[in-house]
Formats: C-alpha cells, sequence, structure tokens
C-alpha cells in the first residue's frame, strides 16, 4: 500500500492527561519517529524524496513568462480589433471633395445615357419628365445624393410636332466649395465652384 502522506502525526497522551507533542510515522514501515527525521531508523527508508505518484508542487511561473503570455493576450486583442475596424469601418482615403464630384459627374453621366437611349426610342425626342426615364435614372439620382448632390432636369422647349429636342442637367452641391455642374444635350459638361448653379456658359469640365 502507498502513502502519500509524508507521515501521520499521532499526538500522545499520558495517563496523568498531560499531552506530548505529535509523534510521526514512517510511511514505509509505520513505526513511530521524530518530527525531523529525515532517515526513519526502523527501515532506512529516506523521508525527503516525495512518496511514489504524488504530485510534485507546481513551480511558480516567472516574471518572463508572465510578460510573454501578457503579451500574447495583448496582440490578440489588437488584431481582434484591427480586423473589426477593418470589416465595419468605411474606409476613407483620397480627398473627400474631390471623391464626391466625381460620383456627381458620374450620375450626369448615367442620366444623359439614359436620355439617349429614350431619344433613339422616341425619334430624337425627350421626355417631359425625368421620372419617365425609370431605374436607371433614380439609381443616379440617389448615387448623387449619397455625396450631397442634387440633380434636376430641365427640358428644352417644345417643337412644332409636339416633341421636344433639347434638354439641361444640373448637379448641385448641397456643401460650400463643391463644384456645381451643367451638361445638356451637346455632351459637353461644365462646371463652376461658385456658390451657384452651373450654367452653358461656364467652362468645361
Amino acid at each position: 500500500m502507498i502513502h502519500v502522506a509524508l507521515s501521520t502525526r499521532i499526538a500522545r497522551r499520558d495517563r496523568s492527561g498531560l499531552t506530548f507533542p505529535p509523534m510521526y510515522t514512517c510511511r514505509e514501515c509505520e513505526n513511530e519517529i521524530n518530527q525531523g527525521t529525515e532517515i526513519c531508523p526502523q527501515c532506512g527508508a529516506d523521508l525527503t524524496v516525495p512518496a511514489p505518484g504524488a504530485d510534485a508542487p507546481a513551480a511558480k511561473p516567472g516574471l518572463r513568462k508572465i510578460l510573454i503570455r501578457w503579451g500574447v493576450l495583448l496582440g490578440v486583442l489588437l488584431a481582434a480589433v484591427w480586423s473589426f475596424l477593418w470589416f465595419v469601418v468605411p474606409e476613407r482615403q483620397g480627398n473627400p471633395t474631390s471623391q464626391a464630384e466625381t460620383r456627381a459627374v458620374q450620375a450626369l453621366r448615367d442620366v444623359r445615357s439614359a436620355l439617349a437611349d429614350y431619344a433613339s426610342a422616341q425619334g430624337g425626342g425627350y421626355p417631359r419628365q425625368f421620372e419617365t426615364l425609370g431605374d436607371r435614372v433614380r439609381t443616379a439620382a440617389q448615387l448623387a445624393q449619397s455625396v450631397n448632390y442634387r440633380l434636376q432636369y430641365t427640358p428644352g422647349p417644345v417643337e412644332a410636332d409636339g416633341s421636344i429636342r433639347t434638354y439641361m442637367l444640373q448637379a448641385r452641391a448641397s456643401n460650400f466649395g463643391f463644384l456645381n455642374f451643367f451638361a445638356d444635350d451637346t455632351g459637353a459638361i461644365r462646371a463652376t465652384r461658385e456658390n451657384r448653379a452651373a450654367t452653358s456658359q461656364d467652362p468645361p469640365y
């Protein structure tokens, strides 16, 4: 039988009722020995060696290992935060003014392309209402609004045959200092940075 404990205390009491200091028993032969005995005088067992099957006391981690563990934990935390920012926060690179103006011009070109297709199908005539062009112009208008621009369509005069042969397109910026754009059936796009609607007299973009 293997005894995990190094020894067992035995408190002795004599007939007078006095209690003597506790004695220990050897884990090998179970004979009584003194508390500080390292070698059992009865069986010669070395009591300083841990008993077989007994767990050795776990060594406390050193300062270096603690710092390494905290460093790894901090690295994992920073990587998680960076991943969150990378996928969730929208990318903001370049000049926001230039990006907004580029999208406004793209919206104008999309509307102008829809007007050209309409005129081709209608013998060269343009619609009286902007909404007649359908989803293509609604998508273009939403693109312009996403960068604080508003599109405005103005049909030309009605000809003798009842058709409309000209039009004007304007993109007005809500932000001060942004370019305002003008386009028409000639295909040119003009712009001004003044706080007003662009016209056919402004320089080409």
